[in-house]
């Protein structure tokens, strides 16, 4: 599948073309690309969700949010995509085909989720504007992204529009249910650090306007502001809460072997990005669930060379912990003897068999973590993996998306590997 790309784009100022019957107000630049000329990358591969309760009664249980599609609508290489995200979703192409500038999207969003500042999440933000694209006539470039996050409040569309040049700033941001603008904000005065806002109200007044940072993302400010009084607040409320923890959930793996190989501290037991301290979590996770330590024994010993009975860390006499595989007979095996595959592979199995009780991931105090679905981002997905480890890797993604807890989006230079694999949607980007 191709994914159309555009020759030029200037600093997408006003957003997506609003639903019909919604106000749409430009962010002071080009006129943004509406719905139709949106490109959808269709899935290859995989099956489609099951049915899901809704949270007002109806079903046994309330959704977990969950981010299901990504929109890359001026973002380096890419031009008008968007890319459907099921359980486990598998990005395809050659290197250059936009596959990395995805996931880094998704995490920025997650990131500015969280609070985070444009500066903090884009400190290269120029190298995200789109190719050849051409400023407008106030010299201003800029790109956007955006997604769509299903739970309780049904689907719900985060679109934003950044500036990088000359300034980095938030131009136009639109949070969107079914037919209904729940928060606009746009660029008027360049002079101030801040943008104008318009939310939902449905009381005396239909909509409530205030001025916002123009570094931050506004959905997650929105409980700071919105009172909560009307039908119309607490929908706007409602919306930006399912919005702000499917992103918070969005936890980006990076394992590190070499990073991984040497003794560790003991801390806090969460499992860091690139997960170096390793020894640390199983510390702490071997005793706190032992069924899912089982489980990720078996996964292992699927993916490592010669017999393996356990998978433990060992305290060792200057406070630190390291990680060693049980053989049953002889001498354990420390994980510092191990290749860069098996690492990578034992990693992500951690990963996937845990959730966000375990992760490094920003966690929202208000929401338990048994209500939360972890969307884990994986690059390079099968890089130094052997057919097998990548083959058992993502069946078990796989499975444990079926369960509902965990989603996967990871990249892959060829994807024919993971075409049919139960659970899987495999997605072929193409320059």
């Amino acid at each position: 599948m191709t994914v159309p790309r555009g020759s030029s784009a200037s600093l997408p100022g006003a957003l997506p073309d609003a639903p019909a019957g919604a106000a749409a107000h430009g962010a002071g630049g080009a006129t943004g690309a509406t719905e139709d000329d949106t490109a959808r990358v269709p899935a290859q591969a995989g099956r489609p969700d099951p049915a899901r309760p809704r949270g007002d009664g109806t079903g046994a249980h309330p959704v977990r949010p969950r981010i299901t599609e990504l929109r890359l609508s001026a973002f380096a290489g890419h031009r008008r995509t968007t890319l459907p995200l099921g359980a486990v979703t598998v990005l395809a192409g050659r290197s250059g085909s936009g596959k990395t500038s995805a996931l880094r999207a998704c995490a920025a969003l997650a990131r500015l989720a969280g609070g985070a500042v444009l500066a903090e999440v884009f400190p290269d933000a120029a190298a995200w504007v789109p190719d050849r694209a051409r400023p407008d006539a106030q010299r201003r470039r800029g790109f956007r992204i955006g997604c769509t996050a299903d739970g309780p409040e049904g689907p719900v569309r985060l679109d934003l529009a950044v500036q990088a040049e000359p300034e980095l700033r938030v131009v136009g941001e639109r949070l969107t249910a079914g037919d209904r603008v729940l928060l606009e904000t746009a660029l008027r005065d360049p002079g101030r650090p801040t943008v104008q806002a318009a939310w939902h109200t449905a009381g005396s007044a239909p909509v409530t306007r205030a001025p916002l940072p123009g570094d931050r993302l506004g959905t997650a400010l929105l409980p700071l502001r919105v009172a909560g009084k009307t039908d119309g607040q607490r929908r706007v409320l409602a919306a930006a809460e399912q919005m702000v923890v499917a992103l918070r959930s969005v936890y980006a793996c990076e394992p590190r072997p070499d990073a991984m190989r040497a003794p560790v501290p003991t801390g806090t037991g969460h499992l860091l990005t690139g997960c170096d301290n390793l020894a640390d979590v199983l510390w702490r996770t071997r005793v706190e669930c032992g069924r899912r330590h089982a489980l990720l024994v078996d996964a292992v010993r699927a993916g490592c060379a010669g017999p393996v009975t356990d998978l433990r860390a060992e305290p060792l006499g200057d406070g630190t912990v390291r990680a060693v595989l049980d053989r049953g007979t002889g001498p354990a095996t420390a994980l510092a003897r191990l290749g860069d595959g098996e690492l990578r592979y034992l990693a992500l199995a951690l990963v996937l068999l845990t959730g966000p009780g375990v992760l490094d991931v920003d966690t929202p105090g208000e929401v338990p973590d048994a209500m939360r679905t972890l969307t884990v981002l994986a690059d390079g997905f099968d890089r130094a993996l052997d057919p097998a480890q990548r083959s058992a890797l993502l069946g078990l993604a796989g499975r444990m998306g079926e369960r509902g807890h965990i989603r996967c989006l990871a990249t892959v230079s060829d994807g024919s590997w993971a075409a049919g694999v139960p659970g899987v949607t495999v997605v072929d980007l193409e320059p």
